[in-house]
């Protein structure tokens, strides 16, 4: 007789999946930024310090096409597959699902028959994108219970609305448009859920013609970058409310709700305050049935010599933090936040959503400070902390450099040599960077990291 079972990847618990072995393998975006007719890759390090390639690029997925610019990817199926409604409980973990932010392209790689040679097995045009979902530029990837859904930043016309769609589970094929009733929500960029209470949450960057050229400074100074967070019925598909931050908080981007589907808040990162240059992080609560959202972490400019300085910033002789990605582990302990300006990864304990405390910080890079890595301490490093990712036992933080093409050079006008590193958490709250974990991509820029098994933004959970 025929026993089906899930994926041994998968977990029904936050609590569960941190039991999880360690990851052996880490699969990273890396974008060519020249323009010389080279594509991008998806490259695979070896992170098991067991092995005597450890820390080094294994395998390396060549794309067919140049000028994809991989961002952000994610798996076609994970834990929310065990969730008691979940129609495809018997898919694997099996497949990288890769879109382009700028060409729009998706690409769908195998990872199982040789983990560090993922094998292209389906390529998603555009065109199809387009037709059925209306939308292209697509960002974010999270595998749902019932599909594989995707945000995009706009439409293909480069205008919005943003929004959401969805690929089916088995053929990869675009269902469509996600959204039955928008309500004002107009920008996109990141989305998650609450699987406990049938809520979407999505943030707002700007429209693919807001963000292609680099910085659009009339729609900055005049707040028209995105400032709120939506709420949505996830089951029904519709509205239910937009919280706004000010019009002063620019560019909300990413949205890590709490792991434990019982818990009902979430971190969202804030670029940018036309204020004061500072960062923030906001926290998304629900309190007596409606949802609210308070400023709870406030990292201000750093100041600088105008010199030192690129030239978008000398006249305001600060540096600013440039919040640009956080993660939460699946405790729900611990925040960590990427200030990709000022060089700094920061670790805070979240255990009171409200009254985050900082337990530990690395500096490496920063657009002044030029921190170098502790495996070759005479060298300066350029870029900074920007994706970050972090191992199902909260142990070990991995974290890359580069933002985004069009916007690296406004911050590092010298350029990036991108970089991978390695930093070990401590379970009681601390960070210090692994001396022997140091990758060098050389011309080539790292982006999104997703760990072999799972990682702390790859799953959702419906079991606490």
């Amino acid at each position: 007789m025929v026993v089906w079972r899930p994926d041994p990847t998968f977990y029904p618990s936050p609590r569960l999946a941190m039991q999880a072995p360690p990851e052996r393998l880490a699969y990273v975006a890396t974008i060519n930024p020249n323009g010389d007719g080279r594509p991008d890759a998806m490259s695979v390090v070896d992170v098991d310090p067991r092995s005597p390639t450890y820390g080094q690029v294994v395998g390396r997925t060549e794309l067919p096409y140049p000028g994809d610019e991989l961002h952000h990817f994610g798996w076609n199926a994970c834990s929310s597959a065990l969730c008691p409604y979940a129609p495809h409980p018997h898919v694997e973990r099996r497949y990288l699902v890769v879109p382009g932010l700028r060409s729009s392209r998706i690409y769908i790689l195998d990872t199982k028959l040789d983990p560090r040679n993922p094998r292209i097995v389906k390529v998603i045009e555009p065109q199809e994108v387009a037709q059925r979902a209306g939308y292209s530029r697509p960002h974010t990837v999270h595998c749902g219970p019932d599909g594989i859904y995707l945000s995009a930043l706009g439409n293909p016309e480069g205008d919005g609305p943003g929004g959401i769609f969805i690929l089916d589970h088995d053929t990869f094929e675009v269902l469509g448009r996600w959204e039955v009733d928008r309500g004002p929500q107009f920008l996109a960029y990141d989305f998650w859920w609450h699987l406990g209470y049938d809520v979407m949450i999505t943030s707002e960057w700007g429209t693919p013609r807001m963000v292609e050229n680099g910085v659009d400074l009339n729609a900055l100074l005049n707040s028209r970058y995105g400032h709120h967070i939506h709420v949505w019925d996830l089951r029904r598909r519709r509205h239910v409310q937009a919280l706004d931050l000010g019009p002063e908080h620019q560019m909300v981007l990413e949205l890590r709700p709490a792991h434990d589907p019982t818990k009902a808040y979430g971190f969202a990162g804030v670029v940018l305050s036309l204020k004061d240059l500072s960062a923030s992080i906001w926290l998304w609560h629900r309190t007596n049935g409606t949802w609210d959202v308070q400023k709870v972490i406030e990292i201000p400019a750093e100041p600088a010599d105008p010199d030192r300085l690129p030239p978008a910033l000398k006249d305001f002789k600060a540096v600013p933090p440039l919040v640009t990605d956080i993660a939460l582990s699946l405790d729900d302990r611990f925040l960590y936040v990427s200030c990709w300006g000022t060089g700094e990864l920061r670790q805070y304990d979240v255990s009171d959503p409200f009254r985050p405390k900082l337990t530990g910080t690395v500096q490496l890079g920063g657009i002044v400070r030029r921190a170098p890595h502790p495996k070759d301490p005479k060298r300066p490093l350029n870029g900074g902390p920007q994706m970050v990712e972090v191992s199902r036992d909260g142990r070990r933080v991995y974290v890359t450099n580069s933002l985004y093409i069009p916007w690296d050079p406004i911050f590092y006008p010298d350029g990036i040599r991108g970089w991978m590193v390695k930093l070990d958490a401590d379970p009681q709250g601390g960070l210090k960077a692994d001396r022997d974990f140091f990758v060098d991509f050389g011309d080539y820029r790292p982006h999104q990291v997703r760990l072999e098994g799972g990682d702390a933004s790859s799953d959702s959970y419906c079991y606490p």
